[in-house]
């Protein structure tokens, strides 16, 4: 296979040698191109692995960060919105400059950027610089992201792609079974600090590592341009959409600073849409949505992303400030969660030779409204530990079955050219599902709560505190509940309509048009 081929979007022949040519000249053996394809994704899946982990330990160890710095329940949550927040916003950005100065490049100073603000993390002198940054991090995240599954495409030949991609898909499932457990040892054993700084001594590794394994390659010289205007706009109408929410159970939803917020959210998201349409180079594809199946698929993406993104937070808190359990404890309490998540989304691969992947998303969704359901009624029951990690694993073997198989129907008839838009389309919208979600969990689980009492929830304490705030919370959490099944329906209904679509188009993309199709 030739170099101009393996490296796509990444190098080309000189303008002046046909590709017929560059094969000839440049056939590399298949043994050089499988060694070089093996230690790229070594790279990849490693710094996935260490990014990964990050944010799923955090998730744990939240509220022994929060007890140190005597946080506010606003600044806890923005720990964890800033970072999902920045790194919606920032991921097409960042994939459009590695277009322009090279993936390798982008990938490396990601890298290094996350190891920096992990570092520096564990020096914050107060609760509001961890939150800026957090932001940072986010940076070397959104870049890493945006590059790793452009790294593995162009290494691999195309009939070994499946079985990389595989491999780099799994690297999350593992971040995020290592993760719940190492954030609540180091919690419990080395002190808040090294919830971040464990990633620097890993996150020089992956550098060093990354910098003699991944290759060095020509850029294309194409220079797309930068949708700044496109960045701002997501960023000032998501970001108020997200202020405004985490604000309404504190100040009210009748506040001006509430009020204000939705409003440029409302005003803000659809001026955006109207924006994209008409620029040259958009940061998100308008004409994608034409094509039915596609368009609900990314919906589908996005409301379970919505659904689901604050289960293990839920619960990290749960036996914190509700059993009053050590964070190691709850660490390992939560592991049903990401062993099933894993072990099903290995096994998706295997499920789509009998069903097909809109189908099979049908079947993982339905698999987290089962596991929701068991969850809520252990709430309300106050089941033991053995019915909430019976929900735990039915909600991990939906996401499992529904993330892969989702990715795999919106991307698997999509022409060519237009696959790194679609792929950049569906992380943005995914991760703005997780953004929106954890954002409204958090809002509705401390609703019920006296605003005085809602740090001790985020800081585990809640239990010691007040017997009746207790029980507020427990309302809350029931809340939370349901407002996730009541998404999770629409993910369902969303999931069937893209299947029927489908079905009715026999799978064919329509064909699009429009000043960006074909770019």
């Amino acid at each position: 296979m030739a170099t101009d081929a393996r490296t796509t979007g990444e190098a080309a022949a000189p303008p002046s040698t046909t590709p017929e040519e560059a094969g000839a000249v440049e056939a590399p053996d298949e043994r050089a191109v499988m060694r070089e394809a093996w230690l790229t994704l070594s790279v990849v899946s490693l710094a996935s692995i260490f990014s990964g982990m990050s944010g799923s330990a955090l998730n744990v160890a939240l509220p022994t960060v929060v007890r140190h710095f005597d946080a506010s329940a606003t600044a806890a949550s923005w720990m964890l919105l800033a970072f999902m927040l920045a790194n919606t916003v920032l991921m097409i950005f960042f994939g459009r400059l590695a277009d322009m100065f090279g993936r390798r490049s982008m990938y490396l100073m990601g890298l290094a950027t996350f190891t920096l603000a992990s570092f520096l993390c564990g020096l914050a002198p107060n609760a509001w610089t961890v939150v800026a940054l957090r932001v940072l991090q986010a940076a070397g995240a959104a870049m890493l992201l945006t590059n790793s599954a452009a790294l593995v495409t162009a290494a691999f030949p195309r009939a070994r792609l499946g079985q990389g991609m595989g491999i780099y898909l799994a690297s999350f499932s593992v971040a995020q079974l290592l993760g719940p457990t190492v954030g609540g040892v180091l919690a419990e054993h080395a002190g808040w600090r090294w919830v971040f700084w464990f990633n620097v001594p890993v996150g020089l590794l992956c550098l060093a590592w990354g910098a003699w394994a991944l290759p060095r390659v020509a850029r294309s010289g194409q220079r797309q341009g930068i949708d700044i205007p496109g960045n701002l706009l997501v960023l000032v109408a998501l970001g108020s959409g997200l202020a405004a929410l985490s604000q309404a159970t504190t100040l009210g939803w009748t506040s001006w600073v509430v009020i204000g917020g939705l409003v440029v959210f409302v005003l803000g998201m659809p001026t955006f849409v109207l924006f994209e349409r008409r620029v040259t180079h958009p940061l998100v594809d308008m004409t994608l949505f034409r094509d039915r199946p596609f368009a609900l698929g990314l919906l589908a993406s996005f409301l379970n992303s919505t659904s689901q993104a604050g289960v293990l937070l839920l619960f990290s808190l749960y036996f914190q400030a509700v059993q009053g359990v050590d964070p190691l404890t709850a660490g390992l309490r939560v592991l049903p969660l990401a062993v099933a998540t894993l072990i099903f989304s290995s096994s998706s691969g295997l499920f789509q030779r009998w069903i097909s992947p809109r189908a099979l998303a049908v079947v993982g969704n339905l698999c987290t409204g089962a596991g929701l359901s068991v969850l809520a009624w252990s709430v309300i029951t106050e089941a033991g530990y053995v019915a909430i990690a019976a929900g735990l694993v039915l909600a991990g073997a939906g996401s499992g079955l529904f993330m892969p198989s989702n990715t795999t129907a919106l991307m698997g008839a999509m022409p060519h050219e237009r696959l790194g838009i679609a792929n950049a389309m569906r992380l943005m919208l995914q991760q703005s599902g997780f953004v929106v979600g954890t954002a409204v969990v958090l809002s509705v689980l401390t609703a019920p709560l006296a605003p005085e009492l809602r740090q001790y929830a985020f800081a585990g304490t809640l239990s010691d505190v007040s017997a009746d705030g207790l029980a507020d919370l427990l309302r809350g959490y029931q809340w939370t509940l349901f407002t996730m099944l009541t998404l999770n329906a629409a993910t369902v209904l969303t999931s069937l309509a893209a299947l029927r679509a489908s079905r009715r188009t026999g799978g064919a993309v329509t064909p699009l048009a429009g000043p960006t199709a074909g770019r």
